[in-house]
């Protein structure tokens, strides 16, 4: 079974998967996939995050984050004025992608292909063309001003400075052109030669610091995942500079209150929950970065103990004043895919922001991201830029465990919303009994600073109760991210599949 964003996504990891594929090799192809056909939110110039759980073998994680620039320091960048936070839109956020990396990484460790033949379907869709969907169409609009300043974006991203409707068949071949050249010569044809001079020239065009040298250098990292344990079902994510921690925190907290007594879609439930999450993203705030920078240990912020004394803040009653929340931003694809020997994939891949920086090769066709905007301009702060260092990273793909096999793997996308999204998903399936459907589904609410944004579908009595409490509640335009997970049966032997409608996507098994 594959459940990705995108109905060409899972499609094609179904078809990986019929002629020999294992997951990780159509986990792959479906990204690459995505990449093609959901470009405002994933690519071939972004980051990518794994985990992968076999039976009875450990599961392996691996980061798959690019670092700064080697020239990039925190003194540098404030010489150049820029804000607390590096702008979206600015060159300094490019990071060196890690996605290419991360990709044949992945295939090498636990697949049957090479990047040969798991780029092909990603190739056909951008050479060929595809359908812009519905859900893709209303992305793209939304970020067609900020294409339009870059001339390779609005080269390859717009038709007549416009973004494209809904069923217009798009095609990309200088990305088609890049994608083979990576198949042929793998990771490194992306990290080496002219792809990489295109991405440095068009970098430095606009100001930036990006170098060769900082590409050629590049390696992910395989890492030991981290997890806790929530009312007896062990959560995995990966390790900083990815905000997992930030879902486990949380996840401890609300482990300390009684929710199964509470309605699911009822003030007080959602009111625990966005309170317990500003306690949570505080943490976050102050101290996730790249691990080799942190000043606390992660296993002391996972300790129970202390998710205790973060539970005894809440009131119950009310919205008291607690650490201040980050802006919810930023865009992903997450896909997860299990084979027929239970191989389970969960997988994330993304530009950070809609477009990214907005910044495109113009002759190859290259999306940049903007991961250098998680990074700070804070002297002494862990996560404040300095050469070759990650930054913090919202990507997040998680897995569910019991008694050391896999139960569930799932991730939500929508940036700094995916801790909550994870507690959402996970609390809607352990406290209230939801299939993975219905946990999905279920409406959801965050915040951004003093404003609490909910989805529509909860009910007028719900809103008064949590303006009651004091949220200043406001209808979020757009839905909080999207999401997919696929639950193993192990007793029945069946896969169940879960699919946003937030999204274009689907789950297709077989």
């Amino acid at each position: 079974m594959a459940a990705t964003s995108h109905p060409l996504a899972s499609i094609a990891a179904v078809d990986v998967m019929k002629v020999g594929g294992t997951a990780a090799d159509a986990a792959v192809a479906a990204v690459a996939v995505l990449g093609v056909v959901e470009p405002a939110m994933t690519g071939i110039g972004g980051d990518c995050f794994c985990l992968i759980a076999k039976p009875n073998a450990p599961v392996w994680a691996y980061n798959g984050s690019g670092r700064a620039a080697s020239a990039a320091t925190m003194d540098r960048l404030l010489a150049a004025n820029l804000p607390h936070k590096i702008p979206v839109t600015s060159p300094h956020a490019v990071t060196v992608p890690g996605a290419v990396e991360a990709w044949e990484a992945i295939l090498k460790a636990h697949g049957r292909f090479g990047l040969d033949k798991a780029l092909q379907y990603a190739i056909r869709y951008a050479e060929k063309g595809f359908p812009v969907a519905p859900r893709v169409a209303a992305d793209w609009a939304n970020f067609a001003e900020k294409l339009a300043p870059n001339a390779g974006s609005v080269k390859h991203y717009l038709i007549n400075g416009k973004a494209p409707e809904v069923g217009h068949v798009m095609r990309q071949p200088a990305l088609a052109v890049t994608l083979k050249k990576i198949a042929a010569g793998g990771a490194k044809a992306f990290y080496e030669g002219e792809i990489v001079a295109d991405i440095v020239a068009t970098v430095q065009a606009a100001g930036g610091l990006l170098a060769e040298e900082d590409l050629a250098s590049h390696h992910g990292d395989a890492v030991e995942p981290i997890s806790t344990s929530y009312r007896g079902l062990d959560i995995m994510q990966l390790p900083p500079n990815g905000q997992g921690v930030t879902a486990l925190v949380l996840l401890n907290i609300l482990e300390q209150l009684d929710l199964k007594s509470l309605d699911p879609i009822g003030a007080q439930r959602l009111h625990l929950a966005l309170e317990a999450a500003r306690l949570a993203f505080g943490v976050r705030n102050m101290h996730v970065a790249d691990v080799d920078h942190m000043r606390e240990p992660v296993a002391a912020l996972l300790d129970k103990g202390f998710a205790q004394r973060l539970a005894k803040l809440l009131d119950p009653g009310k919205r008291v004043p607690l650490p201040k929340s980050p802006m919810p931003t930023g865009d992903t694809v997450y896909l997860t895919v299990v084979d027929r020997d239970r191989m389970a994939v969960s997988l994330i891949n993304s530009l950070y922001s809609g477009f990214g920086t907005g910044i495109c090769t113009e002759k190859t066709g290259v999306m940049l991201h903007n991961r250098g905007t998680g990074f700070v301009l804070e002297p002494g702060h862990p996560n404040t830029i300095a050469p070759c260092k990650q930054p913090m990273h919202t990507m997040m793909p998680a897995l569910a465990m019991r008694d050391g096999h896999c139960t569930t793997s799932f991730g939500v996308m929508g940036a700094d919303f995916q801790p909550m999204g994870h507690a959402h998903v996970v609390t809607n399936m352990v406290d209230y009994d939801m299939d993975i459907q219905q946990a999905i589904d279920a409406p959801r609410a965050f915040y951004m600073d003093e404003i609490t944004e909910v989805e529509r579908g909860l009910s007028e009595a719900t809103i008064a109760g949590l303006q009651l409490r004091g949220h200043n509640v406001v209808f979020r335009r757009l839905p909080h991210g999207g999401g997919q997970g696929i639950v193993i049966d192990w007793d029945k032997g069946n896969l169940i599949g879960g699919s946003d409608h937030r999204k274009d996507g689907c789950a297709i098994g077989y």
